[in-house]
């Protein structure tokens, strides 16, 4: 499974740096649209978890701080599914530019992995959500 996370890394890199009006902020679009899928897919994993396997709520945290349920929710999402995700990549694999290393280590495949990856992690949500609306 770590290979499999590694070489979507390297593809998203690779595929990102080599665009030239990406120089100078490849790390900061990388790591932006891989850990916000990543997010995504805890969600999905989490949500799937709690509501058809055990039928209870255990991954919440309530927050209170700001009248109107909107800036709570986006801090309970950055402190829940965002920030842990952004730990975990960053040490995997920019900590030490340990991202060089798995460059030279796998092999690219022009940005495919990557993009489907990206494009799977953004919309199965919704698709799933939106069947779930339909059937119930």
């Amino acid at each position: 499974m770590i290979k499999l996370y590694y070489k979507i890394w390297v593809d998203t890199i690779v595929k990102i740096k080599a665009q030239p009006q990406n120089e100078g902020r490849w790390k900061v679009l990388s790591f932006v649209f891989i850990s916000m899928a990543m997010a995504l897919n805890f969600i999905m994993i989490i949500s799937i978890l709690q509501r058809n396997v055990l039928g209870k709520t255990f991954y919440n945290l309530d927050i209170d701080f700001f009248p109107g349920a909107k800036l709570d929710a986006l801090l309970k999402f950055t402190i829940l599914f965002l920030l842990p995700v952004v730990i975990v990549n960053y040490l995997l694999v920019f900590y030490n530019k340990k991202y060089e290393k798995l460059i030279k280590e796998y092999k690219t495949f022009n940005g495919k992995l990557g993009i489907t990856y990206l494009l799977v992690s953004y919309f199965l949500p919704f698709l799933l959500l939106f069947i779930g609306y339909m059937i119930g």
